[in-house]
């Protein structure tokens, strides 16, 4: 049983076995409550172990503020780690996917048809690894707002996370709107994690359930700074208030 450990120590004592290879994690919780900052811990460790990843991040506009999140958190440098990234930016109004340099790809990922075509389009942009491909992406429910595909793309996630094996996957969801549909999700996750925020600016992670590994029950505080936080809820607040009305219209 192959499993893949964060080596971060504040992650090393909720989880002293590490995490199944593979499967399927769903971090979910309030809006603003720090949860792509928790999934970047997946992120880095998938990395550094050698593995390549596709990142869906809905609430960063660009790779780039992947990457000085990175930085700030963990001390990783995206750059240093050359085709072994890829993103898929998403555009709300496009029926279709494509590649617009050497790690993106542009896509109306509410589709679950255009979803699969980028994902395999993302995954030619980065080099096989033994250990395979992460999918990590935050604030998916964002796609549950259109009105098209609301229902569709919500069986497409619960299909990932339930039965998809041939990647590993990292989703970051809000439950402050739309609580019953990420319910759904957060039944058929493989692991779950639940986030929370005290004010002032701290945040809080309790594991629900992880399979065929060890974990640690209780809820922590996580050491991430308070400064941190309020970058990224600001950045995730901004992305709201212009990403939902678009999505509305779809």
């Amino acid at each position: 049983m192959k499993r893949l450990k964060t080596n971060i120590p504040w992650f090393e004592e909720f989880l002293p076995e590490g995490i199944l290879i593979p499967s399927s994690t769903l971090i979910s919780g309030p809006g603003g409550t720090g949860k792509p900052l928790v999934e970047f811990a997946f992120v880095d460790a998938w990395l550094k172990a050698g593995g390549s990843l596709i990142g869906i991040p809905l609430q960063y506009p660009s790779g780039e503020l992947v990457r000085i999140a990175m930085q700030k958190l963990y001390g990783t440098h995206l750059e240093n780690y050359e085709g072994k990234i890829a993103y898929i930016q998403f555009e709300p109004f496009t029926n279709r996917s494509i590649i617009i340099n050497d790690n993106t790809v542009r896509a109306n990922v509410i589709n679950p048809e255009i979803w699969d075509e980028a994902i395999e389009k993302a995954e030619s942009l980065v080099d096989k690894t033994d250990l395979g491909t992460m999918v990590f992406g935050s604030a998916l429910n964002l796609l549950l707002f259109s009105k098209t595909y609301k229902k569709s793309i919500l069986e497409k996630l619960k299909n990932i996370l339930q039965n998809d094996k041939s990647r590993m996957y990292a989703f970051a969801v809000s439950t402050s709107a739309m609580a019953n549909e990420i319910k759904t999700l957060e039944e058929v996750a493989d692991n779950l994690m639940l986030t929370r925020m005290e004010k002032p600016m701290k945040l809080f992670l309790k594991i629900e359930r992880m399979k065929s590994v060890e974990f640690s029950t209780g809820e922590k505080e996580v050491p991430i700074s308070a400064e941190l936080l309020k970058e990224i809820n600001e950045i995730a607040e901004a992305t709201r208030m212009t990403r939902i009305p678009e999505i509305m219209k779809i």
